[in-house]
């Protein structure tokens, strides 16, 4: 049975009400019932860890029985397990839901196979209505569940001739205001944002997501990976954050204590040497690369050595879109090989002391 226009509208709403819900261990979900003629008589959303999930949310503002017929439409899989909270399928199930119309499967070897268990019980079960604006929202969350490890965006601003600065290291600013507020925005998205030692102490870099004058309300955590030292008056330290330090140029044992901290997302913001140590390993899993109309020339390039000495090791990026922002261009793209992939993963160069991780 197709997806109908009143389930369509219902996910675009579903997806809405995802939104309304934190970042963290526990994916952001929305989920809206309808009636069996297509109106809709309840909304719900995750709220956090130990809450009620979305479905649970939506069928507890519904009468007992209220619910009998109805069409549950959720931006996730209905989980399959009891944690803190029992499973929504079951809970689904036991409402009298003759159908579910959901955007992703759940990845989870444990909370997975909701879908099969609803269809199991005579439930007419549909799945991947609008899954690519769903996955967007939970990008993170499905890269910690299917890789143990946060997701990675690594982002850079170019000149037209790929510099990252002119050649007596000045870089501020490459590019226009518009730009640089799509930065920020997105760093407000991020758990965390990771700078190298060598960018903290040629920059000294706030690493706060602004808007405008003021401060987002969501900050990410400063990480700071390098072995050089941070001055005590770096304007990092003023951050609203706590920031992490990481005197190691071992970005797998980063990512892994950033991700047993909860992390699920990345902003990886500078310099050229740590957004290449992280192409090289493997572990990038987006790439913004912001691209100015100037010529700079010079041997400021925006990244450096990302271990391909030859056109057939070139690693490959599939554009998601291209995006005008005032007189510059955002490339959004992402490793057209899986990061997973052992054959897209060579060693990450040896940075050196003198280097730092910048």
């Amino acid at each position: 049975m197709a997806v109908n226009e009143a389930e369509r509208r219902a996910m675009t709403r579903a997806l809405e009400l995802a939104t309304l819900g934190p970042r963290g261990v526990n994916p952001q979900v929305g989920a809206v019932i309808l009636s069996p003629g297509g109106e809709i008589i309840a909304e719900g959303w995750h709220r956090g860890a130990g809450t009620p999930h979305a479905e649970v949310d939506a069928l507890s503002k519904l009468a007992p029985g209220a619910a009998r017929g109805a069409t549950a439409v959720v931006t996730l899989e209905p989980c399959n397990h009891t944690g803190r909270t029992g499973p929504c399928a079951v809970a689904l199930i036991e409402a009298g839901v003759s159908r579910v119309v959901y955007a992703l499967d759940d990845p989870g070897e444990v909370s997975g196979g909701g879908g099969d268990r609803l269809r199991s019980a005579g439930v007419s079960v549909e799945s991947g209505e609008q899954a690519d604006a769903a996955h967007e929202i939970i990008d993170g969350w499905l890269t910690a569940q299917r890789l143990g490890r946060p997701h990675v965006t690594v982002k850079w601003a170019q000149s037209l001739d790929g510099r990252a600065a002119a050649s007596d290291g000045t870089s501020q600013w490459i590019t226009g205001p518009e730009a640089r507020a799509d930065v920020h925005r997105r760093r407000a998205e991020a758990d965390a944002i990771a700078v190298g030692t060598g960018t903290l102490l040629s920059d000294d870099p706030s690493l706060t997501a602004r808007d405008g004058d003021a401060l987002f309300d969501r900050q990410p955590i400063p990480v700071v990976i390098g072995s050089r030292a941070t001055p005590d008056d770096a304007a990092i330290r003023r951050h609203p954050r706590a920031p992490l330090f990481y005197d190691t140029h071992d970005l797998r044992t980063v990512l892994a204590d950033l991700h047993s901290r909860g992390v699920h997302t990345v902003f990886v913001e500078g310099g050229p040497t740590l957004a290449s140590a992280f192409i090289a390993a493997g572990l990038v899993d987006r790439v913004l690369s912001y691209i100015a109309p100037v010529l700079l020339g010079g041997d400021r390039l925006a990244l450096t050595d990302i271990g391909v000495a030859t056109i057939d090791a070139a690693r490959r990026l599939t554009v998601e879109a291209w995006v005008p922002l005032g007189a510059d261009l955002l490339a959004i793209a992402h490793p057209t090989l899986a990061a997973e992939d052992p054959e897209s993963i060579t060693a990450p160069p040896v940075l050196t002391t003198e280097e730092g991780a910048a």
